[in-house]
């Protein structure tokens, strides 16, 4: 029988987190420091579309890890019914 193994690294799933945790943080350090000008406003817009793609990655891995752990748990209720 072969194993199953998570489908994301730790570091990719920590990388997700991070994106989350610093386009948040980058967002509030803009709003904090707005005067509204033409080169600030693309900031926002950068800024958001980080958040946007951190939230994403965080939502894929939050899945992938439940539906792994439910995967592994089951290969291991197997091994332990076989032995």
């Amino acid at each position: 029988m072969t194993r199953h193994r998570r489908r994301n690294t730790p570091a990719f799933t920590f990388l997700s987190y991070f994106t989350l945790a610093a386009g948040v943080a980058l967002f509030l350090v803009g709003l904090y420091n707005a005067d509204m000008e033409l080169h600030e406003k693309g900031y926002y817009v950068a800024v958001m579309l980080l958040v946007a793609v951190g939230a994403i990655l965080t939502q894929k891995v939050t899945r992938d890890n439940a539906e792994d752990d439910e995967i592994i748990e089951e290969q291991k209720r197997k091994e332990n019914n076989i032995e």
